[in-house]
């Protein structure tokens, strides 16, 4: 009888163990949906007065929130030299890393809620989620000017 017990036991367990491992084996098939998502390239138009720029945004949760807001026109204030930045109403996703270096034409985010759009390249302590990029960077200074600006962010269509 003991032996009968340990036998439905061992058995028992050993189904077990194989019901887990299936249901591990079809999670990445569940996220893979949400990944072919991932690999979707965002394009967005940043226009600053009659300038426009085209930038890449990153393949990121964060990135797919700001652009689900857009569009949208703010006043970014001058900082530093370096920067325009802007507090949205709204939070955003953080995934902030210690980027280290910053390069003109960067879009991040500073905290849940600071859209920064670089125009000077240098090296930082800050941390950052990274949001997107210009792809040319080319006359953004002078198109941000000094002080303050009005910069509309929108997400361009798809072809």
């Amino acid at each position: 009888m003991k032996r009968w017990l340990g036998v439905m036991v061992s058995a028992f367990l050993l189904l077990a163990c194989t019901a887990c491992a299936g249901k591990q084996a079809g999670r990445p098939s569940m996220e893979s949906p949400q990944g072919s998502e991932e690999t979707e390239t965002m394009k967005l138009t940043i226009t600053i007065g009659t300038s426009t720029f085209g930038a890449t945004l990153e393949q990121n949760e964060t990135a797919r929130v700001f652009a689900e807001l857009l569009p949208m026109t703010i006043e970014m204030t001058e900082l530093n030299g370096n920067e325009k930045y802007h507090y949205l109403d709204e939070t955003l996703p953080v995934q902030s890393e210690r980027v280290q270096s910053i390069a003109a034409g960067d879009l991040m985010l500073y905290g849940s809620s600071c859209v920064v759009l670089f125009y000077e390249s240098f090296s930082t302590s800050y941390s950052y989620t990274r949001l997107g990029k210009l792809d040319d960077a080319a006359g953004l200074a002078q198109a941000l000017g000094r002080g303050n600006v009005l910069v509309t962010f929108a997400l361009n269509e798809a072809e």
